[in-house]
C-alpha cells in the first residue's frame, strides 16, 4: 500500500501498521464457525435505540453481551439482559414501525449484498489478525489492495474497480449502522483507491440490447398453451415496452396498497393501454404502456391473458407456476427469475448466434430489455428518458446502443 503513497514525495505520509487483534476472545475464527456467520439480521438498527427508551440500565454490563469487537449484540442477545418490565404499548408499536422503516430504507437485495460484503471483510480481517472495530483506515486500505491484487482474499481472483468501490460503500454503510464512521477520504484509502482506478479501470461492459426482432424470436420459444409460457410472455413484453428493471417487473401488484412488499401497481385503460405506477431507484413514477399493433406482440393483451387464465385479481402480478404448469402460487417471483428468463429465451432464440454460448450467456440479463426499448424506439429522446426514469439525458444515451453518434458532425461544422 505504501508504494501508492510514495509515488508522490510531497504527499508521502507514514502509515501506521493496522491495529491487530490482541485478546484471546478475538483470535482468528474458523471460517466455518457459526460465530463467523453474518447476515442482514445481525446488523444493528434504530430499533435497539427505540426499544431501550424508558428502560433502566441493564444489571449486566454491555461487555458481557458482546462476544467480539466486530459483531455488536443482536436484538435477541440484548433482550436476554433487559429488565423484565415491558415498554408501554405505544413504544412497542413505535419499535415495530421503526423496524419496518429501517427495512424500507434499502431493498432486500441491497441488504443481502451489504451483509455478504461485511462477512467477506470480517473473514479477511480475522485471517490477517486485524480487528474490525473501531474503523481503521489502514486496515481498509490493505483490504482493498488485496481485492485489487487478488492476494490473501481466499478466492485469488482480482476484483474490478466497480466491485471494490461497492465494497467500500458497503463497509461505510455497515459501520454507520453501528454508530461509527469510516473515513473514506483518509490517505490510506483515498490514495490507494486512486492508484487502483489508474491501474485497473476498464470501460464498462454493457449488456446486449434485446431489439424488437430479437424479442419476437424469444417469444416464439415460449409455449402459449401453458400458464408458465403465458406468464413469461407477459413479463418479457411488459419489461420491454415499459423499460422496467427486473425488480420493478416482479414488484407489481394488481392494484394499489394490496401487499406490503409491493413496489407498484397497474391500471387498465380500455382500448388505450396500461398505466404502471411504481417506486423505482429515483422515486415514484408513472409509465404508460400503449396497446401494440398486433395482439400477438401486445403487452396489454399478454398481461390480460395471463391474469385471466391464472385467475389473478389481487396481489402480485407474477407468481410461481407449479404442479406441471397447472397451479399458480400466491407469492411473487424473485427478480432473478427475470434475468434467467431473458438469458434462457435469448439463447433458445439464437440471438447473437455469431458468438459462443458462453459469450452469449454473459451478454444478456434483465437490463437487456430496458436497453432494447431505448435503442429501438424512434421517438424524441425526452420520451425515452421519461420511460426509463432517468434524471439526465446522458444516462439515457448509455442505454441507446443504436443511436447515431455522428449526427452532429463538428468536423464539417468547423469548415473542414
Amino acid at each position: 500500500m505504501a508504494s501508492h503513497v510514495e509515488q508522490n514525495p510531497e504527499n508521502r505520509t507514514k502509515l501506521r501498521a493496522p491495529r491487530r487483534e490482541s485478546t484471546p476472545e478475538n483470535a482468528v475464527l474458523d471460517a466455518n464457525s457459526p460465530t463467523n456467520a453474518v447476515s442482514a439480521d445481525d446488523l444493528p438498527d434504530i430499533v435497539d435505540v427505540v426499544m431501550a427508551m424508558g428502560r433502566a440500565e441493564p444489571a449486566i454490563e454491555p461487555e458481557a453481551v458482546i462476544a467480539s469487537d466486530d459483531e455488536p449484540p443482536s436484538p435477541a442477545q440484548l433482550a436476554e439482559f433487559r429488565p423484565a418490565g415491558r415498554l408501554p404499548d405505544q413504544l412497542e408499536d413505535l419499535a415495530e414501525r421503526a423496524r419496518g422503516y429501517v427495512e424500507a430504507a434499502s431493498s432486500a437485495n441491497t441488504r443481502r449484498a451489504y451483509a455478504a460484503d461485511w462477512k467477506h471483510f470480517s473473514d479477511w480481517a480475522r485471517r490477517q489478525g486485524f480487528a474490525t472495530m473501531p474503523p481503521d483506515s489502514e486496515t481498509v486500505g490493505l483490504y482493498i489492495t488485496a481485492l485489487a491484487s487478488g492476494t490473501g482474499t481466499g478466492s485469488g481472483d482480482k476484483k474490478s474497480v466497480s466491485t471494490i468501490e461497492r465494497r467500500l460503500s458497503s463497509l461505510a454503510w455497515n459501520y454507520a449502522q453501528r454508530g461509527l464512521s469510516l473515513d473514506r477520504k483518509h490517505r490510506a484509502i483515498a490514495t490507494v483507491m486512486a492508484g487502483i482506478r489508474n491501474a485497473h479501470a476498464r470501460p464498462p461492459r454493457q449488456k446486449e440490447a434485446i431489439l424488437p426482432e430479437d424479442l419476437m424470436a424469444m417469444l416464439e420459444t415460449l409455449d402459449r398453451g401453458t400458464l408458465r409460457g403465458l406468464r413469461d410472455r407477459a413479463m418479457l413484453l411488459l419489461g420491454f415496452t415499459g423499460a422496467l428493471r427486473r425488480s420493478e417487473i416482479v414488484g407489481l401488484d394488481c392494484g394499489r396498497d394490496q401487499t406490503e412488499d409491493g413496489r407498484g401497481w397497474i391500471e387498465f385503460f380500455p382500448k388505450k393501454g396500461l398505466l404502471v405506477t411504481l417506486r423505482g431507484k429515483t422515486g415514484w413514477r408513472e409509465v404508460e404502456i400503449g396497446r401494440g399493433s398486433a395482439d400477438i406482440t401486445c403487452p396489454v393483451v399478454a398481461l390480460e391473458t395471463w391474469l385471466n387464465l391464472a385467475r389473478i385479481a389481487h396481489g402480485p402480478l407474477f407468481r410461481r407456476v407449479t404442479g406441471e404448469g397447472k397451479k399458480v402460487g400466491t407469492e411473487r417471483l424473485n427478480d432473478q427469475e427475470v434475468a434467467r428468463l431473458v438469458k434462457r429465451t435469448a439463447l433458445a432464440a439464437g440471438v447473437r448466434g455469431d458468438l459462443t454460448e458462453a459469450e452469449r450467456g454473459r451478454l444478456f440479463a434483465g437490463h437487456s430489455l430496458r436497453a432494447g426499448l431505448a435503442s429501438s424506439a424512434e421517438v424524441e429522446e425526452r420520451y425515452i428518458q421519461k420511460q426509463l426514469g432517468h434524471a439526465s439525458a446522458e444516462m439515457t444515451r448509455k442505454y441507446q446502443r443504436r443511436r447515431d453518434r455522428f449526427r452532429v458532425n463538428l468536423t464539417k461544422a468547423s469548415g473542414l
